[in-house]
């Protein structure tokens, strides 16, 4: 598994792809870490005392501190060797399990999910610079998918199991299932990734250098109004679900599984057909989840027309991840890991926007004005991304 990464010296490296296959296993437990309290949402509110749109907020900490995990790691980390970071990381994720798992109270609860929100800023942060390391230029796209596949295999297994296993044998241990497998990760990220050295030092001046570039802030806008759109719907899922379509347990966890098999379909669209320009392929993520959730709000007592949109859902949702780290690739070779850092915190900080407000608007209104917030936060990025030319690096 071990192979060479891009040598100081611009050698063209041996494709890792072992080292691309750990980084996905971690992606599939970041996921599913970090968004298993949507398919366990009613539960887990019920076990803590505290309302349904309070528990939401366990997401909203986690993206919180991604947030300031992701605009300082690329700093803070220095000199140090970018494998030992990532291993570092991970075995964050694991002691957050392990807090989560045990959570006596509220409180403890969003500590762990606080120190995931570290784990999940730091990873992302680097994962992009990490891949153009790993694998050749050409082959970008493709690691990308690869990697962001353990993102579908998350959202394929993680929130219909978790619903499941929730109902069989209560939220914490499904929770303490996921342990063993980031153990797992843990060793095999020692042993499979080569050693990647810091290159030139990253501080906040290169990333208000990046900030300047029109057509990086742009993108970097339209990112966040996708995925803040994205995940205002996808946080409350489960309530929409309960009290509109009227799925129960069962219902419920097939409709997911549904949702998330249909990501391997956009993961693998996305690593065979997304070559040369992005420009295009931009504005799709957010107007077709935006459209899929004006179809759940026109159609959502209908189970059969529910699992249509949430299969097309799906799909572009992983979708969407290949698309715009593909974009940034593309457009900020010059310096990965500070836009990765910029990009990671847009994104965390739209999911955190999304499932504060998404949670405000289901307890002071309700689950139909939550998924209206979603489909107002997609035509804001359609609008802004038009063509896509302008959000990309001049000539």
């Amino acid at each position: 598994m071990a192979a060479t990464a891009v040598s100081e010296e611009g050698t063209k490296p041996t494709a890792a792809w072992g080292a691309v296959l750990s980084m996905a296993l971690c992606v599939a437990m970041l996921i599913a870490s970090e968004f298993m309290p949507v398919s366990l949402l009613t539960p887990m509110a019920e076990g803590l005392r505290a309302t349904e749109g309070q528990t939401g907020q366990a997401i909203s900490i986690s993206g919180l501190f991604a947030v300031a995990a992701s605009m300082v790691i690329t700093t803070a980390a220095g000199t140090l060797n970018r494998k030992w970071v990532l291993v570092a990381m991970t075995a964050f994720m694991l002691v957050s399990l392990v807090l989560v798992a045990a959570a006596p109270n509220f409180a403890v609860l969003m500590l762990g999910r606080a120190l995931l929100g570290i784990c999940i800023g730091g990873f992302w942060a680097l994962a992009t610079a990490v891949i153009m390391r790993l694998v050749p230029e050409s082959e970008v796209p493709r690691a990308l998918a690869q990697m962001y596949g353990g993102q579908a295999i998350a959202a394929a297994f993680a929130a219909p199991v978790g619903s499941y296993l929730g109902g069989l044998f209560g939220w914490r241990a499904v929770f303490w299932a996921l342990t063993p497998i980031v153990a797992v990760n843990l060793v095999w990220h020692v042993i499979a990734l080569p050693s990647l050295p810091a290159r030139q030092p990253q501080d906040f001046r290169t990333m208000f250098g990046l900030l300047k570039r029109p057509y990086f802030l742009r993108g970097l806008i339209a990112s966040m109004l996708s995925w803040g759109s994205a995940f205002t719907m996808f946080t409350y899922l489960r309530p929409f679900l309960e009290q509109v379509t009227g799925a129960d347990v069962t219902t419920l966890s097939i409709l997911l599984l549904v949702l998330g098999c249909a990501g391997f379909v956009g993961t693998w669209g996305s690593g065979r057909f997304l070559h040369g320009s992005v420009a295009p392929l931009l504005k799709l993520p957010a107007l077709l989840m935006g459209g899929c959730t004006i179809g759940l709000l026109l159609l959502g007592g209908s189970v059969a027309a529910v699992g249509l949109f949430l299969a097309l859902w799906g799909a572009m949702n992983t979708a969407m991840s290949v698309i715009w780290m593909t974009w940034m690739s593309q457009n900020v070779d010059d310096a990965p890991e500070a836009a990765g850092s910029l990009m990671v915190a847009a994104i965390q900080a739209s999911i955190l926007l999304g499932a504060v407000v998404g949670g405000i608007l289901l307890d002071g209104l309700s689950i139909f004005a939550t998924f209206l917030g979603s489909v107002a936060l997609a035509a804001i990025g359609i609008a802004l991304i038009g063509n896509g030319k302008r959000l990309l690096k001049p000539e």
